[in-house]
C-alpha cells in the first residue's frame, strides 16, 4: 500500500479514534477514486469491546459511504472466528476428531468443569449435601462455584498471556505466596491445579467443545504459526486498524508483529491512562513496545472541553500527598451528609433542580462509583424516574432469575417435567399464576418482584392478582417430590371468592399444563426449549407487547436453553452423559436460579426518549464505555474502594509479561493500586466537561466512618450549598 504504520498515543478524548478514521480514509481513498462501487483494500478493524466496535464501525461506514469492505471485531471475537474457520488445519496437529467445534458459554463451562473436577473440589471444600444441591437452588454451592471460576480464570489468564498450561503450577508457586489472602483463595495444591486444567483441556478437545481459554490457546500456539494459515491471513487483509490497544491481551501483539513482518500497513491507538482491563487479561505495557515498529504520533490537546488539562495534575498530587494543600476551583464541589441515605436524597435533589431549571439535560449527567450497591442503585433510579428523569443503568447485567417472567417459566418446567417437585414451592406457584395471567397490554410493567410490587392500580393488567394467587397456591397446589399438582379451583371451598375472571384464567393455565404433560409422556415435545417457546407464545403472545428489558430476558433465556441442550446432545453422543431428561432440566433450573446467567440487552445505544437519560455506572463500566459528560457525580467519595477496589482476576499480576518472577508482595499490590487510581482520576477528569461533584457521607452503609483516599479532595473542594442551585 505504500503507507507507514503509525502508533497514535493520547489521553482520553484527545482524538485518537478520529486520527485512525482519517488514516482509514487515506488507505481506501485511491481504491474509491478508481471505482464507484467498492475499494480494493480489505481492512481488519479491531476494538477493545463490542460496544466500542459498533461505534467505530459506524464511523468508518459513514466516512466511506459503505463502499470499503472491512471486518470489524474484537480481539477475542477474531480469535474465535479464525479457530472456527480454520478448524481443519488444527485437526491433524492435535489429533482431534473431525467434529465441528461447539463453543461453550461460561455457564456451561463452569458446570461441566465442576462435574469433571468433582474429586478435587470435594477434597478442597469438604462434604456436600447428598445431591450436591439445596432444593430451590438459592445460594447453594457458591463457595464451590467461586473456586471453579478461579481455576478457570487462571487458565484464561495464561492463554491470553501466551503461557502454556504446563507452566502454570510453577508460576503460581513463585508468585502467589506473597499475595495477601491469595493462598487461601485457591486451597488446592498448584500441581493439582495444573493437572486439573490439563485434564479439562483434553476432555473438551476430544468432544469438540471450546472455551474462550481454549480458543485463545489454539490460536496463538497452533494456528498463528501455521504456514498455510499465515498465507491466507496475509492474502485476506491489506491493512490493520486497532483502537484502544492498551486493553488488548499480550497474544494480540504476536498477531500484530506478524502483520508488521509482512509489511502490512497498521494503525494503532494507545491511551497511557487507559488500561481499564489490566488484571482481566490486558497487558498494556507489553503492547506499548509495538510502538518501536511504527511512526509515533503524540496527541496532547483534548478534542473537547474537560477538567483534566487544568486540574488533573493538582488532583493527582492532592490525592497522593495529603499534606499537599490546594484549593480547588468552583468546577469541583462536594455534596456532604452524615449517612448514605441522606447523601442519595441530596444527590438526586441536585440533579432534579439542575434539570428542572434547564441547566443540564439528563443526558449530560453521569453518576459514577467504585461499586454501586443495589439499594443505592434502586433508590437513585426510583427518585429520578418518579420525577420524570430516565436513568440508564450502564451494562446492568442482572441475573435472568431476577425477572419474574423467567422465574415463572422455570416453575412451569418444574411442574411439567417429572421428578422436580422439590424445585417448586408455594411462593413460586403464586408468582407464576400472576405472571401467566397478564393481559396483552402491560407495556409499563417492569416489576422486580411481582408479589411485592403489583399495586392495586396496576393489578388490572393481570387476571389473577397477588391476593387471589396466594389463595390458589394455599388451597389448590399439592406438593409432591415427583408430580406436584395444581388442582381445580373448586378444590377451594370458597372458590367463589376468586371471581369468574381469575377462576377462568387459572383453569386455562391448569389445562395448558396438563396438555403439555400429556404430550411430554407421548414424546411429542422435543426439548424444554420447545416447551419454553410454547409458553411464551401462549401466555405472552410471543413477547411482542412486552417492554424491552422483559423481551431481552426472554431472548436470553431461549438462547441459553438452546445452547444448553445443544451441549447436552453433544455429551450424550460422546457417551459422557446418560442422565434422564428431568435431571438435565433440574440442572438447568439450578444454573439459572444460582444467578450464573445474565441478560445482555441489545441494542447497546438507547433510542427515542430513553436516549436522554442520566447514566448510572461503576467506574469500570463507565471507563470501558468511553463516554463523556458535562457533569459527573462521583458517588461514595469516602470509600476505600477508590484505591483498593478489585477489578482483576486471581493472581493476574504474575501473568503479565513484565512480571519479575519474584513473589508478589503487599508493596507491589499497593503500588499497582496507586497507579490504577492515578489512571482512574485522569481518565474520569478527561471525560468531565464542566463540573465534578464529590458525593461524600461520613458513614458508610455499614455505619463505619469513611476515610478513603479521596477524602483529601472532599476537604479541599467547595461544599455545595443546600439552597436552590445557582451554578
Amino acid at each position: 500500500m505504500g503507507f507507514t504504520s503509525i502508533w497514535v498515543t493520547g489521553a482520553a478524548r484527545s482524538g485518537k479514534t478520529t486520527r485512525l478514521v482519517n488514516q482509514f480514509c487515506e488507505w481506501v481513498r485511491p481504491g474509491l477514486a478508481r471505482s464507484t462501487q467498492q475499494s480494493e483494500v480489505s481492512v481488519l478493524v479491531l476494538a477493545a469491546i463490542g460496544d466500542n466496535r459498533l461505534e467505530l464501525a459506524d464511523r468508518l461506514t459513514a466516512e466511506t459511504q459503505g463502499k470499503c469492505p472491512f471486518r470489524s471485531t474484537t480481539p477475542l471475537g477474531f480469535f474465535e472466528d479464525e479457530v472456527m474457520l480454520f478448524w481443519s488445519l488444527l485437526i491433524p496437529s492435535l489429533e482431534l476428531n473431525a467434529t465441528f467445534p461447539l463453543r461453550l458459554r461460561p455457564e456451561n463451562e463452569q458446570e461441566l468443569a465442576s462435574r469433571l473436577w468433582r474429586t478435587e473440589l470435594d477434597t478442597a471444600i469438604g462434604a456436600r449435601t447428598p445431591e450436591g444441591t439445596v432444593p430451590m437452588g438459592y445460594g447453594a454451592g457458591q463457595g464451590e462455584a467461586r473456586l471453579v471460576r478461579r481455576v478457570l480464570d487462571v487458565m484464561q489468564l495464561a492463554a491470553l498471556s501466551g503461557i502454556t498450561l504446563e507452566e502454570i503450577p510453577t508460576l503460581l508457586e513463585q508468585g502467589v505466596p506473597g499475595m495477601e489472602g491469595q493462598v487461601a483463595a485457591l486451597p488446592i495444591p498448584y500441581a493439582t491445579v495444573g493437572e486439573m486444567l490439563q485434564r479439562w483441556r483434553l476432555w473438551c478437545l476430544r468432544r469438540g467443545l471450546l472455551t474462550y481459554s481454549l480458543i485463545t490457546e489454539l490460536y496463538w500456539r497452533y494456528l498463528l504459526p501455521n504456514p498455510v494459515y499465515q498465507k491466507h491471513l496475509t492474502a485476506r487483509y491489506q491493512a490493520v486498524l486497532a483502537d484502544d490497544v492498551d486493553e488488548y491481551p499480550a497474544i494480540a501483539r504476536r498477531l500484530f508483529e506478524f502483520f508488521l513482518s509482512q509489511n502490512t500497513t497498521c494503525a494503532f491507538a494507545f491511551n497511557p491512562d487507559g488500561a481499564v482491563r489490566l488484571g482481566l487479561g490486558a497487558d498494556p505495557s507489553y503492547m506499548a513496545e509495538l510502538s518501536s515498529h511504527c511512526q509515533e504520533i503524540m496527541l496532547t490537546a483534548a478534542a473537547g472541553a474537560s477538567l483534566v488539562k487544568d486540574l488533573g495534575a493538582a488532583i493527582v498530587d492532592l490525592v497522593n500527598d495529603p499534606i499537599f494543600f490546594a484549593s480547588l476551583p468552583d468546577a469541583i464541589q462536594t455534596i456532604q451528609s452524615t449517612t448514605q441515605a441522606q447523601l442519595i436524597r441530596q444527590t438526586a435533589d441536585v440533579i432534579l433542580k439542575a434539570v428542572q431549571s434547564g441547566q443540564v439535560q439528563p443526558r449530560d449527567v453521569a453518576l459514577i462509583g467504585p461499586g454501586i450497591d443495589p439499594i443505592s442503585r434502586y433508590a437513585l433510579t426510583e427518585i429520578l424516574r418518579k420525577n420524570g428523569i430516565p436513568v440508564e443503568l450502564l451494562n446492568d447485567q442482572r441475573p435472568l432469575a431476577s425477572s419474574p417472567i423467567i422465574r415463572s417459566l422455570l416453575t412451569l418446567l418444574a411442574l411439567i417435567y417429572p421428578g422436580l417437585g422439590r424445585w417448586v414451592d408455594r411462593d413460586a406457584i403464586a408468582e407464576m399464576l400472576v405472571v401467566l395471567s397478564q393481559k396483552a397490554t402491560p407495556a409499563d410493567w417492569q416489576p422486580d418482584d411481582v408479589l411485592s410490587t403489583v399495586s392495586p392500580t396496576s393489578a388490572a393488567s393481570f387476571l389473577i392478582d397477588p391476593a387471589r394467587s396466594g389463595l390458589i397456591a394455599d388451597y389448590c397446589f399439592e406438593p409432591h417430590p415427583d408430580h406436584p399438582q395444581l388442582r381445580a379451583a373448586t378444590t377451594f371451598s370458597r372458590w367463589d371468592r376468586l371471581g369468574y375472571q381469575a377462576a377462568d384464567a387459572y383453569g386455562g393455565i391448569v389445562r395448558w399444563i396438563e396438555d403439555q404433560r400429556s404430550q411430554l409422556s407421548q414424546h411429542l415435545i422435543a426439548s424444554p426449549v420447545v416447551l419454553c417457546d410454547r409458553a411464551i407464545q401462549r401466555f405472552f403472545l410471543g413477547g411482542s407487547h412486552l417492554p424491552f428489558d422483559q423481551l431481552a430476558a426472554l431472548r436470553e433465556l431461549i438462547e441459553t436453553a438452546q445452547h444448553y441442550w445443544q451441549v447436552d446432545d453433544r455429551l450424550r453422543r460422546s457417551d459422557w452423559s446418560d442422565a434422564p431428561a428431568s435431571m438435565t432440566v433440574r440442572n438447568f433450573i439450578q444454573l439459572l436460579r444460582n444467578g450464573t446467567v445474565t441478560a445482555n440487552p441489545f441494542p447497546v445505544r438507547p433510542v427515542g426518549l430513553a436516549n436522554n437519560a442520566v447514566t448510572l455506572a461503576t467506574v469500570f463500566q463507565y471507563r470501558s464505555s468511553r463516554r463523556a459528560h458535562r457533569w459527573q457525580f462521583w458517588l461514595d467519595a469516602g470509600s476505600s474502594r477508590w484505591l483498593s477496589g478489585v477489578d482483576s482476576l486471581f493472581a493476574a499480576p504474575i501473568f503479565l509479561q513484565h512480571w519479575s518472577g519474584q513473589a508478589w508482595r503487599v508493596e507491589d499490590t499497593q503500588t499497582m493500586n496507586e497507579q490504577r487510581l492515578r489512571r482512574i482520576l485522569l481518565d474520569l477528569l478527561g471525560r468531565t466537561e464542566e463540573k465534578l461533584f464529590l458525593c461524600y457521607s461520613d458513614l458508610s452503609t455499614s455505619g463505619q466512618e469513611q476515610t478513603g483516599v479521596l477524602t483529601t479532595l472532599v476537604n479541599a473542594a467547595i461544599p455545595l450549598s443546600s439552597e436552590p442551585l445557582s451554578l
